[in-house]
């Protein structure tokens, strides 16, 4: 079988196993028991792994709690960053799920028992409170405890069943695909508030091209914005072979995101130290202050959020928004968040970040960042996509790739918004990679191509007001049918000339029942 018929049997099972568990539970927030599970068999199984270090004599799962003594314990929280007791495992809770009359109280006493197991460790801050989501005393699972246990029994034994593969023949990524499919269907079924943190596969791997293009090696890349993370885990997949030497860093204000961004990095076996997802406004409790510059910047921020601004006059003198000289409105926080990821750019690196058209365009504290970030050189890029990419949202965004080097006092305009960028599916558009490999050649040879990109320099965005839009540059293509007058005044003769024997036939036939 291969890794696509692989991948696309292991996503209907779990699908399946979404819908047939959840039952009067809404969807939407039953999610978090499905993906709860899959992540504590994940990291069981990869703990498993760990200790029995390819000796196929040992089963951890067969062993007794009290054979583990305290320096196992010790050196694996160091380099794992958890414990996890054989007794603890989820193979074997799973297996006797359906008898199991304490199963809701066991599962939280496990899921506490690997939280804390970190406790005075490096790893506590990126393991603490991964599970908080995972609750199985809420009422949401049912109004008795048989209820709760005979769901949570149901979710443990489909996540069971599924087929991952085994560790040593790198199937890992298919665990994290099949993630990231189950929240991206949840997230298409939830409306807006699904399309908020979740970027689509393919439009997260042209960010972190762009973000990352012709870079071999990058000091550590960073979401402002991360959700769940698929920005991120993109620009692994595209640094696979090459070099990221701090690792990944984002922000994340929403709680239940925070800790399914926290979970996907240990999804795609990314190390407790090499990544760090911190809660909090980006916009005003900014973290990682002291680990700028980065050189790879991605996000997909909230579009036209509100914020308190000039409603906080000591805003104005944050690092990050006074070099612009004014604060993005109250009522559209977007350049708040661009103006952030230039205050943590390197002078070697760029960020791509997903914006709302009309940043581009509007009058007023827009256009005067817009003429902060021109007069200072650091748009490289504008791209338009095609409407109807992300889910919950039909609007066609653009992409902003900021760089502090710049050889060039030009800005280019891409118009990636035609039938040719796009594949049509059943309820949304699809950038296929075949797409991406043609923006990205735009991209980097800055070459003009008719109707679809042009690099346009400083003057003539500056007395254009600063307008950005895309389309104030690069000319639409004309589809109108071409008409030849000459042929069309030709066609009209002999049309008239019809209608004149029509008329005189009709008139003798006239004359005749008169006659």
């Amino acid at each position: 079988m291969t890794s696509a018929a692989q991948r696309a049997e292991l996503q209907s099972q779990i699908w399946k196993i979404a819908n047939d568990v959840r039952g009067a539970v809404d969807g939407w927030d039953f999610k978090q028991y499905v993906l709860g599970a899959l992540f504590y068999r994940f990291i069981s199984e990869n703990f498993s792994s760990y200790i029995e270090a390819g000796d196929d004599s040992i089963s951890y799962a067969s062993l007794k709690d009290s054979v583990i003594t305290a320096d196992i314990k010790d050196d694996a929280i160091k380099t794992k960053g958890y414990f996890i007791y054989p007794s603890q495992l989820f193979v074997n809770l799973a297996k006797n799920a359906n008898d199991n009359e304490n199963l809701n109280t066991d599962l939280a006493a496990i899921f506490s028992a690997i939280e804390s197991s970190a406790n005075g460790y490096p790893s506590e801050h990126d393991i603490k409170g991964l599970f908080a989501d995972f609750d199985t005393t809420s009422n949401r699972l049912g109004n008795t405890v048989k209820d709760k246990n005979s769901r949570l029994a149901a979710v443990l034994k489909g996540v069971a069943g599924l087929s991952f593969g085994n560790f040593e023949e790198n199937k890992i990524d298919l665990f994290g695909d099949a993630y990231e499919f189950l929240i991206s269907n949840y997230a298409a079924n939830a409306g807006k508030s699904g399309g908020e943190f979740f970027t689509p596969q393919n439009v997260s791997k042209l960010i972190a091209q762009l973000a990352m293009h012709k870079q071999t090696s990058v000091n550590k890349i960073y979401d402002p914005a991360c959700g769940s993370g698929s920005l991120l885990l993109q620009a692994k997949k595209h640094f696979d072979n090459h070099i990221i030497e701090e690792g990944f860093f984002g922000q994340e204000i929403n709680h239940t995101t925070f800790n399914l961004a926290r979970m996907n990095m240990f999804l795609h076996n990314i190390n407790y130290d090499k990544f760090d997802i911190a809660l909090g406004n980006t916009l005003l409790d900014p973290h990682y202050g002291d680990e700028k510059p980065f050189d790879a910047i991605v996000s997909n921020p909230p579009y036209s959020v509100n914020w308190i601004g000039s409603d906080d006059p000591t805003l104005i003198n944050d690092e990050r928004f006074a070099p612009a000289g004014v604060l993005a409105p109250k009522s559209k926080a977007d350049f708040a968040f661009v103006l952030h990821a230039l205050s943590y750019l390197s002078s070697k690196g760029r960020a791509a970040i997903v914006c709302f058209p009309g940043i581009f365009y509007r009058g007023g504290a827009e256009q005067k960042i817009r003429q902060y970030l021109i007069d200072n050189n650091f748009v490289e890029t504008v791209i338009s996509l095609a409407p109807n990419l992300f889910y919950g949202t039909s609007i066609a965004v653009n992409i902003l790739v900021l760089s502090k080097h710049k050889t060039d006092n030009k800005t280019q305009f891409i118009d990636a918004s035609g039938q040719e960028f796009f594949k049509k599916e059943t309820n949304n558009n699809v950038l296929t990679d075949a797409h991406i490999d043609n923006i990205m050649d735009m991209f980097d040879t800055k070459e003009d191509v008719l109707h679809v990109a042009k690099s346009v320099d400083y003057d003539t965005i500056a007395s254009n007001d600063y307008n950005l839009s895309v389309s104030s540059y690069v000319e639409a293509k004309d589809t109108r049918e071409i008409v030849d007058i000459r042929v069309l005044n030709a066609e009209i003769q002999t049309t008239v000339a019809k209608i004149d024997r029509l008329r005189a036939d009709i008139d003798v036939i006239v004359a005749e029942i008169e006659g």
